[in-house]
């Protein structure tokens, strides 16, 4: 599942989280990288144990707890901290695979990457390049949105940054671990999901119907959720 989050952020968030994190020191995103990552990965990142990083992560933590689409489809069981990233002059990160697991350095959290997410910071038209490219099964999609919006992906999709060659790219990255670990499974409830919310808009939340449509999407969670 490749899934845009519209408006996350609102704009009177995206302004405060900017002003947080544009008068922090950035580092070199290899800071906290891999050997791998180090062959492909060109950015400046904030450090994760900074105040401007911890403040800034929280406003993204508290969007996300209060949007339904992104409950929907992901089930979060655990949120890695949200970390920052800036691309400008040229710089880019290429093709790659994020790590199955992440661990918060110097404590034992923790979390297992089924999805990661991209909240863009940044005014698509003030800058150049900068693109997500996510190779999919229907191919590869290109991905540039709006301040404060969001896109949710499989951990295990390869994907990449193109080269930002005009502006400066800022955005927000982070992974999720699910409820449910199977990407297919996964995909199936959200549809399921999805489609009982239209259905109840149309009929009502008590028909019948939806009542037992309700309880086979919770079936089937309870059959394939990790708690």
């Amino acid at each position: 599942m490749l899934l845009p989050i519209p408006a996350l952020l609102r704009p009177e968030d995206v302004t405060a989280l900017r002003a947080l994190i544009d008068a922090a020191d950035w580092e070199d995103g290899n800071a906290t990288s891999g050997h791998q990552a180090r062959l492909v990965k060109h950015n400046l990142q904030l450090p994760e144990d900074c105040e401007a990083a911890r403040d800034a992560g929280q406003i993204v933590l508290a969007a996300l707890s209060g949007n339904p689409l992104f409950i929907a489809a992901a089930l979060p069981l655990r949120i890695y901290p949200p970390m920052f990233n800036s691309y400008a002059g040229g710089q880019t990160y290429g093709l790659h695979v994020d790590n199955a697991m992440r661990l918060r350095a110097g404590t034992d959290f923790r979390v297992r990457c089924d999805l990661s997410m991209t909240v863009f910071l940044e005014d698509p038209a003030a800058y150049d390049g900068g693109e997500l490219t996510i190779e999919t099964r229907f191919g590869a999609q290109t991905v540039k949105l709006a301040a404060g919006d969001a896109v949710l992906y499989p951990s295990s999709s390869l994907h990449m940054v193109q080269p930002v060659t005009r502006g400066r790219r800022v955005a927000s990255f982070f992974w999720i671990q699910s409820m449910v670990r199977d990407d297919a499974a996964r995909d199936t409830l959200f549809e399921l999901d999805q489609s009982i919310q239209t259905l109840a808009a149309q009929v009502g939340q008590g028909d019948p119907a939806i009542v037992r449509l309700t309880g086979v999407y919770h079936n089937l969670l309870r059959q394939w959720a990790e708690a």
